[in-house]
């Protein structure tokens, strides 16, 4: 791959999804996209590269790349310090909040990047482990760019890895054996909705409607200062006024906006929209 071939791949995907490329990542979009090449039968990346601009097979090749770079590690109950940040400390304060403004009893949280799906469905078992919910309307919406990994949560399937840190009695209540692994029962997969989504398709985000908690973690280190920009300003605009932002715990909003306060809890630190703009900006 020539120095021009990398600029106009990596161009290509940045315009397209906000995943930066960097000069050091030169090999790995190589090693990446070079099965691509031989599946196609073509000598060169700038030949790839158009196709991807115009051959009629562009949007499913396109699709092929995004489940060829995207990293998907996860696993149930990951994180679980934020976890119980967001169990003790968050659902409580949301939910005084809708019963002291009367609002209906509704809970909406967007898991975004949702991967294999272990991250929705890990708070929808939280939320059905807890009885004070269970007269609330609870929906859960997990989405991710990776028709690839989609497929996997949609099935609900999953391997021993996926349960490094899970507690057995959650394997117990919420699963299922089939041969070897673990399939998540229709209790814990009726809260969650898959679908896919580029968190850079505005007018698709859109479309979600208000949240009261994003879930967004390990997400944004994948892109660069004016990418995160652009898309926690659609994670601002998603969250209803004093609405909460989970990001990973090696992520922050530092040099991105002043949009969000961070907020202190006993377990963790978790960004929160504050009720009114004052004067705040992105």
């Amino acid at each position: 791959m020539s120095a021009e071939e990398f600029r106009l791949l990596r161009d290509f995907i940045y315009q397209h999804c906000g995943i930066n490329f960097n000069e050091d990542s030169k090999f790995l979009l190589e090693k990446r996209l070079g099965k691509r090449l031989q599946f196609h039968r073509l000598s060169n990346f700038k030949d790839y590269y158009y196709l991807l601009r115009y051959n009629k097979v562009k949007d499913q090749e396109l699709t092929e790349v995004i489940n060829i770079i995207t990293t998907n590690e996860t696993y149930f109950f990951r994180e679980d310090f934020q976890l119980k940040t967001f169990t003790d400390e968050i659902l409580p304060e949301v939910v005084a909040r809708k019963k002291s403004a009367g609002d209906e009893k509704k809970i909406r949280i967007w898991s975004a990047g949702c991967s294999t799906g272990e991250e929705p469905y890990t708070i929808a078992m939280l939320l059905l482990d807890r009885p004070e919910y269970r007269d609330w309307q609870i929906e859960i919406i997990g989405t991710d760019i990776s028709n690839r990994v989609l497929q996997i949560a949609r099935k609900g399937v999953y391997g021993p890895a996926s349960f490094r840190t899970t507690d057995e009695i959650y394997t117990r209540k919420y699963f299922t054996p089939v041969d070897d692994k673990q399939r998540i029962n229709d209790e814990v997969r009726n809260l969650v909705s898959i679908s896919h989504l580029n968190l850079f398709d505005s007018p698709r985000v859109s479309l979600l409607g208000r949240m009261d908690i994003i879930f967004c973690r390990n997400v944004i280190i994948y892109f660069d200062i004016a990418a995160k920009k652009r898309v926690i300003e659609s994670f601002h605009q998603r969250l209803r006024p004093e609405g909460f932002l989970l990001l990973g715990h090696s992520e922050s909003l530092m040099n991105i906006t002043s949009a969000f306060a961070l907020r202190h809890f006993v377990n963790d630190m978790v960004y929160q929209r504050p009720a009114t703009l004052n004067g705040l900006s992105f």
